[in-house]
């Protein structure tokens, strides 16, 4: 099981952007996590926060539209006030800051924009110290609106052999241990080139990279999981960013858990990689996986 202590959750109060509270506050409660509401104001702005108080004040309308009077002081929460003109830095800064095991932040979903700019989600994403669920409006939903409770159902890993992908699949077969959730585990072989390099060491004179993969595909998922938890492996041929929006679609996924750079994914700074165009186009949340800031302190000292 993944250990998530304490989350944080950026917002600009706004009820578009407090979409992304109502799983900050389920995954919080789910976890008995510490919850750090961010919000970032930019130097100059008229939003006056004079004192800690009149910040605690606008936060708390914020999360009494998702919890009542009773259900408040149960939660584990603080206000945190940033101040930076770069609100994608300011997040991941104060992520490491803070120690976070997870950031839940909203998209406003831009994808024209975002092609040639990239936005606010995409940037922390890559920059994050710990793993973010990024949610969007007009996907499918997993926690209740009023109630908050989490009724997650089908997940999907994009697996590519990475270890962004090895953590993508921990978070995943976790979540669905907890919530006893179908697992669809998917690895899509790149159409920009004739066979991928973690294949070509295999003798494949009697196996296709189609085999391969699958075989591979049975081999990462730990198996104790098969025990409480029903595996989904496939395996598809075609631009990554698509096949797994286009699978995501056909089979109702609630939510996307993947890695954010893993070498199977790329497909150049210019058009963005795989990553960033699933956050644009997904149907539902998307979980970007990377190491906490701590695990990988820890890693580099063994």
């Amino acid at each position: 099981m993944i250990k998530v202590e304490r989350i944080l959750c950026p917002t600009d109060l706004s009820t578009e952007s407090d979409e992304a509270l109502r799983y900050a506050i389920a995954l919080a409660c789910a976890y008995k996590a510490k919850l750090m509401l961010l919000y970032c104001r930019r130097p100059g702005s008229i939003v006056e926060w004079s004192t800690g108080s009149r910040a605690a004040r606008l936060f708390e309308t914020a999360l009494f539209t998702y919890m009542d009077a009773n259900e408040l002081p149960a939660l584990d929460w603080e206000p945190v006030i940033a101040e930076s003109d770069d609100v994608a830095k300011a997040i991941a800064s104060e992520a490491t800051k803070r120690n976070a095991d997870l950031i839940i932040m909203r998209s406003r979903r831009r994808p024209h924009a975002a092609v040639l700019l990239g936005s606010t989600a995409e940037t922390v994403c890559q920059k994050a110290p710990c793993p973010v669920l990024v949610t969007h409006p007009g996907e499918r939903e997993w926690v209740g609106l009023s109630s908050c409770e989490i009724d997650l159902k089908r997940l999907l890993v994009a697996y590519d052999n990475s270890a962004d992908a090895d953590l993508a699949l921990k978070y995943g077969t976790s979540l669905a241990q907890q919530y006893q959730t179908e697992v669809h585990l998917l690895h899509v072989i790149s159409d920009t080139a004739p066979e991928e390099p973690e294949l070509a060491w295999s003798n494949a004179s009697r196996e296709t990279s189609y085999e391969i993969a699958a075989r591979r595909l049975q081999q990462v998922v730990p198996k104790e999981t098969y025990v409480w938890c029903n595996i989904v492996t496939n395996v598809r041929r075609g631009a990554p960013w698509h096949e797994i929006v286009a699978y995501a679609k056909e089979h109702k996924i609630d939510l996307i858990c993947m890695g954010a750079s893993g070498t199977g994914f790329s497909l150049g700074k210019m058009f963005g990689s795989t990553a960033d165009r699933v956050l644009r186009h997904a149907p539902c949340p998307v979980l970007i996986s990377r190491p906490t800031s701590r695990a990988a302190a820890s890693h580099k000292a063994a």
